[in-house]
């Protein structure tokens, strides 16, 4: 099913570019929240949620554009696709290539499948409980990629958003202990990929996310160990689906 859900994201990928490279100029709505939305985001959920329903029409499917079921409703589901069909919004705005397409399977709260494409790099990040993480450019083979925990008192390259980094990271992390020595800029879920490729040691979050942000990298992230599974401070299904603050890459997670 693995390949599969590769060539759901690229198609999807492939629609997003269309619009990208269309016009100089994004059109933009806004969502209740006051979060952009763009065509893009639209044509890639339609082509994403139709083609799971075909592939796998037994297992529900939450997307970030088709809004969030009632938990009642889902409170029992074993499995569960969660899909963010453009993350990465502002950044595919902005034109800096830095957004993703993401999906993940989630299985008992644990995403065990997942899939990062980045269409505007050709990039694509996956991973599967008990197989690994990999990265492919273009029509490369794909390359296995590992990452290792970091301790505490190691000094830390810190990979950290685009669009909402600061000072204010750095120093919070400073005050539970840790030395960041470098941080490198990074969009969407790409973030996670640089961490579970062995390019950042840390991606620390202040501030909340949605579960569908962060699935399919968390699952990169996760089987990216040499032995075993990283551990992860992320969980899935929660009632409202919303992450607090988190840090990945540590061996023990620190609270912040």
């Amino acid at each position: 099913m693995l390949k599969e859900i590769i060539g759901i994201a690229k198609e999807a990928g492939q629609a997003m570019l269309e619009i990208y490279h269309d016009a100089q100029d994004v059109e933009i709505s806004r969502k209740d929240d006051d979060s952009p939305l763009t065509k893009a985001d639209l044509a890639s959920h339609h082509i994403i949620v139709d083609a799971l329903k075909e592939l796998d029409p037994e297992t529900p499917i939450i997307s970030e554009e088709s809004g969030i079921p009632d938990y009642e409703d889902r409170k029992d589901w074993g499995k569960f696709w969660i899909v963010d069909p453009l993350d990465g919004t502002k950044e595919f705005i902005k034109k800096n290539g830095e957004f993703t397409v993401n999906i993940a399977l989630i299985d008992d709260g644990v995403p065990v499948l997942g899939v990062v494409y980045v269409p505007d790099k050709e990039t694509t990040y996956y991973a599967e409980k008990g197989k690994g993480s990999f990265k492919q450019v273009g029509a490369d083979s794909p390359q296995r990629i590992f990452s290792s925990a970091s301790h505490k008192d190691d000094e830390l390259t810190a990979v950290q958003s685009r669009s909402h980094g600061s000072d204010k990271l750095v120093q919070q992390l400073k005050k539970q202990g840790l030395t960041v020595k470098e941080t490198v800029p990074a969009g969407s879920s790409i973030k996670f990929c640089l961490v579970a490729e062995g390019k950042a040691d840390i991606y620390p979050r202040m501030g909340p996310t949605m579960e569908w942000d962060v699935a399919a990298g968390d699952a990169v992230y996760r089987y990216s160990a040499r032995e075993g599974v990283h551990e992860s401070p992320l969980t899935y299904n929660k009632p409202d689906l919303k992450n607090g603050s988190f840090l990945i890459g540590l061996i023990k997670n620190v609270e912040f």
